[in-house]
């Protein structure tokens, strides 16, 4: 029996928690959206007037359909509930359409669908190891847990605010995870298969789940020495995996190989002359070499070593968003991103295979694969940085290591995100609930690894906390300067470079500490 009220007490807090956190999305209905708004909107008219084979040719709208067809047939049946709230959103000529019935239904949408990221989120908190034993449930790992996943702020202003359905693909996300954790292997590799045919960009973890599940899945045993029993291979598991992989796929993609439109999905996918960044460059290693460019070019002009005259229209210098040039630096290439980003990846990819540690090495290696492909891919969104910082709040529960790591890539992603939101409304929103999450992750961190060396040195310290005059530099005094009618990019330019130190930091932290990190005789047995 108390072990039944153990469980009802724990019930209880994650159930407040949940519903905490969904009273705050509903009052953020009426904040400002931005253009991805209008994508939804229209995908949701394309899918509900057009047959299946002008889904991926339709371009009425400039914001076309550029997702998966697994996303496809999710809007085509949240069509069916938004024509009993407003028919007209749903005009395909409608462009720019709002009402406020269209915008009550597509913010609900979101926060409906986020039931999932919340089922997700208990069953992650199921599988923390929960050795530290906390009488005040405020310092248990998986309370913590709890509030860092769902009130995650990025997420929040993200979907919530900004406007995206990434909560619920994150639950899909957290989800398999979970079940990796659990062994349930089969369910973990079908809700990622899944998820790749939601959303593309989670393409970016998949070496580590193939590496994983065949490590773990393929392979039933290991050596006393943690080496791998090559004899122990199991052919029915792998074709339990590919059975499971080829039918996802089939079904997602077997209705347009049938038409012939596989190569038009495909172009609309990955669609590569949108340039090596996105309008404002996300904080990562281009952002530092776009920088470098602009100031060697800068230092160029000034000492006559450049002719402005030979100077590319189209070149990082001017701030602009577009195919471009680099002055001085090689301009970067979509395969030489693919290959920076192939081979940031490998060095965790070894480590998962020859030094496996369970799902904890799992973990490591899913949170390298995200931050190598944010920091070296090709047209990187700033909001990509979501799927480091996620499932590192796993990570940042169970080791102080860990959790400094977290502590510095979720701030500076975190603060990173700020431009997405830059109408003053949503200026007092931003930074209230930036630092209501940021001072929880600090505390409840430090206090679950109080008898532990501190969680930052002061070299980190003092980096984070110089966040907040950069802050103010580019919310309040920039504007009130003369160099805003010639220079408008600067805040971004300097937000950018700045975040980009950060988690380029991190990166290399949390690499160095995989690399380096020996395994325990338990581990290997394991």
């Amino acid at each position: 029996s108390a072990g039944r009220a153990m469980a009802a007490g724990g019930r209880s807090w994650f159930r407040a928690l949940a519903l905490g956190v969904s009273f705050l999305k509903c009052l953020l209905i009426p904040a400002y959206y931005s253009t991805d708004f209008e994508v939804h909107r229209n995908w949701l008219a394309i899918t509900h007037n057009l047959p299946l084979s002008q889904w991926y040719y339709e371009a009425t709208s400039e914001w076309t359909l550029d997702y998966p067809p697994f996303f496809a047939w999710f809007e085509y049946a949240l069509s069916h509930v938004a024509k009993y709230f407003d028919p007209k959103m749903l005009v395909i000529e409608n462009l720019n359409y709002t009402s406020r019935a269209t915008i009550f239904f597509q913010r609900f949408s979101v926060i409906f669908t986020d039931i999932l990221f919340i089922y997700a989120v208990r069953e992650c908190c199921r599988c923390v190891n929960g050795k530290r034993a906390a009488k005040d449930i405020l310092e248990k790992p998986t309370f913590i847990l709890a509030v860092l996943l769902l009130w995650n702020f990025g997420l929040l202003i993200v979907d919530h605010i900004h406007f995206q359905y990434n909560g619920f693909l994150f639950g899909l996300m957290l989800l398999s995870v979970a079940r990796l954790c659990q062994k349930r292997y089969l369910e973990g590799a079908f809700l990622f298969a899944v998820l790749l045919h939601f959303k593309h960009i989670y393409m970016y973890v998949a070496p580590a789940y193939g590496i994983y599940l065949l490590r773990s899945y393929c392979f039933t045993a290991n050596n006393a020495d943690g080496s791998l029993k090559w004899r122990s291979f199991s052919f029915l598991h792998v074709t339990l995996l590919g059975l499971i992989v080829c039918l996802v796929s089939a079904l997602s993609l077997g209705p347009f190989i049938v038409l012939g439109q596989l190569p038009q999905v495909i172009s609309r996918l990955f669609p590569f002359k949108r340039g090596l960044c996105h309008a404002y460059w996300a904080p990562n290693f281009w952002a530092l070499y776009n920088a470098m460019d602009k100031a060697l070019t800068i230092f160029g002009l000034k000492c006559n070593f450049l002719d402005p005259t030979k100077i590319p229209k189209a070149s990082m210098t001017g701030g602009l968003v577009q195919e471009f040039q680099h002055t001085v630096l090689p301009s970067v290439t979509p395969l030489a991103t693919l290959i920076c980003t192939f081979i940031s990846i490998l060095p965790s990819v070894f480590c998962l295979w020859f030094k496996p540690q369970g799902p904890r090495g799992f973990l490591q290696c899913l949170v390298l694969c995200a931050l190598s492909s944010f920091m070296f891919g090709w047209h990187v969104h700033e909001k990509a940085i979501l799927l480091a910082i996620l499932p590192l709040s796993l990570l940042s529960v169970q080791r102080a290591k860990d959790a400094g790591i977290y502590l510095i890539l979720t701030t500076t992603g975190h603060f990173s995100l700020f431009p997405l939101l830059f109408t003053p409304p949503e200026l007092p929103i931003k930074i209230l609930l930036m630092l209501l999450f940021t001072v929880y992750s600090f505390s409840s961190l430090k206090s679950l690894f109080r008898r532990e060396r501190p969680l930052l040195n002061w070299l980190e310290t003092i980096y984070l906390v110089q966040l907040v005059p950069l802050e103010i530099f580019c919310e309040i005094i920039f504007p009130l300067t003369p160099w805003k009618q010639h220079f408008p990019f600067v805040p971004l330019l300097l937000t950018s470079v700045y975040c980009a130190l950060g988690v380029s930091y991190a990166w290399l932290k949390l690499y160095v500490s995989v690399l380096t990190e020996r395994i325990s005789v338990r581990q290997k047995a394991e």
